[in-house]
């Protein structure tokens, strides 16, 4: 006799039990995180002023705990040499109660309560931890890869030893359900790091995040990258990583079907629908989501999502269209 699946699951719930290749519902349905730019420009296409995109469609509520893992006070320079580290070091205080959300007292009670899926991003990943935003110090830190390789690693230590207490400061008093490292490594043809590079340096330094959430039971793990960082998924699945979230993809290297295909239920996958059908027309639409989330959500442990945020380019329209037509196809 077949199981009934239970009709009123929760959000939770039905994200839990996708990341472990159980029966759901249905496929659990993301917002792709629109801006009110975007609603704005919706509003002259066709979006009543009343209307709620939450109510148009069916949504899964998801909620993201972001910590502060900036230095305090903001740096005035990087440090560029070992003995430069104390100031890195004393301007990551994980104690500084500043660090958490705001209200967080009142925000772990309601959390308790909760029937939504909550992440919490625990790290920024390589390039930002280590104060790459521009080109002159994206030039300063890829000559010191090279050059000063020690100095890396410690820098690095530095950053993965902060999250990680940052990690158990979150986790000592909520439960989450996923755990993501943002990771803005790949250029469209390749990532911006070797595969051995990547692992030598950046994945050494998150063993001690690793380490908390695995002591924490965190099941999900998710690496949140951009463009094509298709070569370091066999290396971060070596590390403990059992999920990625690809966004702003190039779309021929890393097409999920391809990618699970290579790596099988190893690894579970949320996006992988290309944002630029959106912008083109409903058949365009049509064959973008006919032909990847058949066969993804067959394999199971696979949460549909654009790969991307939604801007103001994809007419209204367009945006409806792919909604109805992705809750017609994941109907079990």
């Amino acid at each position: 006799m077949d199981l009934q699946i239970s009709t009123h699951m929760t959000s939770r719930e039905r994200f839990l039990k996708t990341m472990r290749y159980e029966k759901t519902d249905r496929v659990p349905y993301f917002e792709e995180g629109i801006r009110k730019d975007v609603i704005k420009a919706w509003r002259t296409q066709g979006l009543s002023k009343k209307a709620e995109l939450s109510e148009m469609f069916s949504t899964d509520r998801r909620e993201e705990i972001e910590v502060d893992l900036e230095p305090r006070p903001k740096l005035k320079k990087w440090p560029a040499s070992r003995n430069e580290l104390n100031v890195l070091r004393k301007s990551l205080d994980p104690d500084d109660s500043r660090r958490l959300p705001w209200k967080w007292p009142q925000r772990v009670r309601t959390w308790r309560s909760r029937d939504h899926m909550l992440m919490l991003r625990v790290h920024r990943g390589f390039f930002l931890s280590m104060g790459v935003y521009g080109w002159d110090r994206f030039s300063e830190v890829i000559r010191l890869l090279i050059k000063d390789p020690k100095f890396m690693r410690e820098a690095l230590a530095i950053q993965g030893e902060f999250a990680a207490r940052m990690a158990e400061r979150v986790l000592a008093e909520v439960e989450v359900d996923a755990a993501v490292f943002s990771e803005p490594i790949g250029g469209n043809d390749r990532p911006l790091l070797s595969p051995q590079m990547y692992e030598e340096f950046v994945l050494t330094s998150y063993q001690p995040v690793l380490d908390v959430l695995n002591r924490y039971g965190i099941e999900t793990i998710i690496l949140r990258t951009f463009a094509n960082a298709r070569i370091l998924i066999p290396s971060i699945l070596k590390w403990g990583f059992n999920c990625l979230w690809a966004c702003e993809v190039n779309i021929e290297a890393m097409d999920y079907r391809d990618l699970r295909r290579e790596f099988g239920p190893q690894l579970r996958l949320i996006g992988g629908i290309d944002l630029d059908a959106l912008r083109l027309d409903k058949k365009a639409v049509r064959r973008e989501v006919e032909e990847k989330v058949p066969p993804l959500l067959a394999g199971g442990g696979y949460v549909p999502l654009a790969d991307g945020r939604v801007r103001a380019d994809v007419p209204f329209e367009n945006y409806v269209y792919y909604r109805k037509l992705l809750e017609k196809v994941t109907r079990i």
